[in-house]
């Protein structure tokens, strides 16, 4: 299935039925006074996270979403039929806006997670509600208030803890298939990948990662050269990003410290957020140099670089220092996940002290 990571569609709830105004009419009962019934609720519609699906293909063939309208309320005060909700099934990950304003509405990224996207019309009220002392027969009734019509920009962000960020034949699909049991398109021409793949590395029992692997960018990708940024979102989730560099590129005119900085530069028109992401270099294709030059090209690298973060030396060919690579991500991921969980329940027990002051 073609990958989609955008989606426009347009979700109308169910507008709230008509109260009616009607009278008690029975044998022997000469003045019965009003029992109009009130309208049902229109049905509302919720986009609901599901784990089995990693596409917004779907969104292609159906781009509109109607939910049943409430039904007409009747006489005896028999309030009208209320119209089923909708459900509509979006993958882990989607980012929901509001197409005519940009306003996020919400953000699934857990499954089960159910927002509520267009909101069902209220039933109008019978003529029941306006009896009174004075007035015995009323013929006043409210009609269905409208439900919400919406057009909704619905975008896929990719769950990983570690993106791969790297030139066309880097070496990303290579290392997300040396480390993981995904299998991503390789061949030795660039842009193989199309879209993201999704791998997850298990380092030891219970203890695993996922990686994302997305297209390769190339100088000017921010005004639209070769596949763009589109596919840079799908990072802004990952924790850590793996900077991969080709050290024995096949066009010399390709300099690996230039590369960097090139793609580099692409990060930070894209967001600079991103930029400040914690990075780690990974200098690839190793066998690909004779064993005594590995070192001192890989100090050149860090040095024209001036890079003071993790460095590590790989070969996603061969296998060669991915375990380690792997196990090191796993403990900063681990360390990150502490640090997470401290610092929120730092803010939970400040929360509970001034509670408790009050």
């Amino acid at each position: 299935m073609k990958f989609v990571d955008e989606a426009t569609i347009l979700v109308e709830a169910g507008n709230g039925g008509d109260g009616v105004a009607s009278f008690r009419r029975e044998k022997f009962i000469p003045f019965g006074g009003p029992d109009g019934g009130d309208g049902g609720r229109g049905g509302s519609i919720y986009l609901v996270a599901n784990s089995g699906l990693n596409t917004l293909a779907d969104f292609r063939f159906t781009a509109a979403y109607r939910a049943q309208h409430g039904g007409r309320g009747a006489g005896r005060q028999c309030t009208g039929r209320s119209g089923e909700d909708m459900h509509v099934q979006v993958p882990l990950g989607t980012v929901v806006h509001d197409a005519n304003t940009g306003e996020v509405i919400g953000d699934l990224t857990r499954p089960g997670d159910t927002l509520l996207v267009a909101q069902g019309g209220k039933g109008g009220l019978g003529n029941t509600h306006f009896k009174s002392s004075t007035n015995r027969a009323p013929r006043r009734f409210i009609p269905g208030s409208p439900g919400e019509h919406r057009e909704l920009q619905l975008e896929l962000q990719v769950l990983a803890d570690v993106g791969l960020l790297g030139l066309p034949n880097a070496g990303k699909s290579t290392l997300l298939r040396a480390v993981s049991e995904a299998r991503p398109k390789v061949a030795d021409y660039p842009f193989t990948t199309l879209h993201p793949n999704l791998g997850v590395v298990r380092v030891g029992a219970e203890r695993s990662f996922v990686m994302a692997d997305i297209p390769g960018l190339i100088e000017g990708a921010a005004e639209g050269a070769g596949l763009g940024i589109r596919f840079l979102k799908h990072l802004s989730r990952t924790r850590i990003l793996l900077h991969l560099v080709d050290v024995a590129p096949p066009d010399p005119d390709v300099e690996p410290v230039k590369s960097v900085k090139t793609l580099v530069a692409e990060l930070k028109k894209f967001s600079k957020d991103l930029a400040k992401r914690e990075r780690w270099l990974v200098l690839n294709k190793m066998d690909l140099m004779p064993v005594e030059d590995r070192e001192a090209a890989a100090k050149a690298i860090v040095k024209g670089l001036r890079w003071k973060g993790p460095v590590f030396s790989v070969s996603a060919a061969t296998g060669e220092g991915c375990r380690e690579l792997s196990a090191r991500l796993m403990e900063r991921l681990e360390a990150m996940r502490a640090e997470a969980e401290n610092k929120n329940a730092d803010v939970t027990a400040a929360i509970e002290g001034v509670d408790s002051q009050d």
